[in-house]
């Protein structure tokens, strides 16, 4: 249960022969290409929503457990160990059909590479490392109530444009990216489309994004570190207008797997030059498989900036029970409580569902969830 539950065993796949390239040879052999996707949807209630403290129920447009998204995997075994491989998917709002990730066609992730023995490398729209470690350390992970409550780039941190390397040696893993020009698609303040443009003449500096991980994982346990590094450029969002701006992420954590547990905690660092602020995110968390069929899980985390008043506390709960291979039903809570003059939503589901500075507000939602 705990494996269906994690990002990259979610999409599970059925798998089809793929046509032969346009100029390939009649006789080229067919190379395998997996069509793949989540469909997670349901509806949500959130409480003490704006100055006047409403109620809201709604069908969330971007996560209930896992964002919804349908995507194409393949690759070519060129001989040697070696493959060329890709990956394209795309994001859905399941609320109104509609294209996440600023209406991007393939917004979660568009890339060709390079895979062997040495790694893979890879070009294009991809994950940052900082995404790769909170994986292993987050324990709720994309849910709708969850440490993205706190900063939504941490269940979102992409970039356009980029040059990846990851490597496992043993129990060591290894990687990085970089970026010329992190986000160019203007989608309002966020981490859907950042304003950022990219390979900017006469500045190397301008919209430049680059990660990095290093991980040691056994069968048992796991440790990992992971730096995200963000520069700034003319009409970007977030207040990043200028490219001596940064916004720098910093994350240390670890896990242990137990016998029908995982526990796990993490700590997240970010200094941002635009807003001059500094501040720490630490969670902690449980996963427990009940049965095979069914599976609880709880966080608590908590915000803090440095040198002010302004912090958060999170509590997250889940129930998932899986109705078969593909299908499972959720339920899945959460509680903030904001203090001085913060004023962030428990619900990363949607805009629009902010509490008043300084108060506190609880979310529920149940739906269901099936892979194909």
């Amino acid at each position: 249960m705990e494996t269906r539950n994690r990002v990259m065993a979610a999409a599970m796949a059925m798998t089809m022969t793929s046509a032969m390239m346009i100029g390939a040879p009649l006789a080229a052999a067919a190379q395998p290409v997996t069509l793949y996707g989540v469909l997670d949807t349901g509806v949500e209630y959130v409480n003490h929503v704006g100055p006047s403290g409403r109620s809201l129920t709604r069908v969330p447009t971007i996560t209930g457990t896992f964002p919804s998204r349908w995507g194409i995997r393949g690759s070519e075994d060129l001989g040697g160990g070696m493959k060329a491989v890709f990956a394209l998917e795309s994001g859905i709002g399941m609320d109104t059909g509609s294209l996440n990730q600023g209406g991007r066609l393939f917004g979660l992730q568009a890339w060709v590479g390079l895979n062997g023995p040495w790694g893979q490398a890879s070009i294009g729209r991809q994950l940052t490392m900082l995404l790769w470690a909170l994986q292993d350390t987050d324990v709720m992970g994309p849910n709708i109530y969850g440490i993205g409550a706190f900063d939504n780039y941490l269940p979102n941190a992409r970039v356009d444009n980029a040059l990846a390397y990851k490597g496992t040696f043993g129990a060591v893993t290894l990687g990085a990216t970089y970026s010329p020009g992190r986000d160019t698609v203007n989608a309002g303040p966020g981490p859907s489309g950042m304003n950022c443009a990219g390979e900017t003449p006469g500045s190397s500096r301008t919209c430049r994004a680059w990660s990095a991980l290093l991980a040691y994982r056994t069968e048992h346990w796991g440790v990992n570190g992971a730096a995200d590094v963000s520069r700034g450029g003319p009409g970007a969002f977030g207040g990043l207008v200028r490219p001596d701006q940064q916004d720098r992420r910093l994350t240390t954590g670890g896990y242990v797997r137990l016998d029908r547990a995982r526990v796990a905690v993490n700590w997240i660092r970010r200094d941002n030059d635009a807003t001059a602020t500094r501040s720490d995110v630490f969670a902690a968390g449980v996963s427990y498989d009940v049965t095979p069929a069914f599976n609880l899980a709880g966080q608590v985390s908590r915000l803090r900036y440095r040198h002010g008043a302004n912090a958060a506390a999170l509590l997250a709960l889940r129930g998932t029970y899986s109705l078969g291979r593909r299908t499972m039903v959720y339920a899945t809570s959460g509680f903030i409580d904001n203090d001085g003059q913060l004023a962030l939503s428990v619900s990363g589901g949607a805009p629009g569902s902010a509490p008043a500075a300084g108060a506190t507000q609880f979310g529920t939602m149940v739906g269901v969830r099936h892979a194909f």
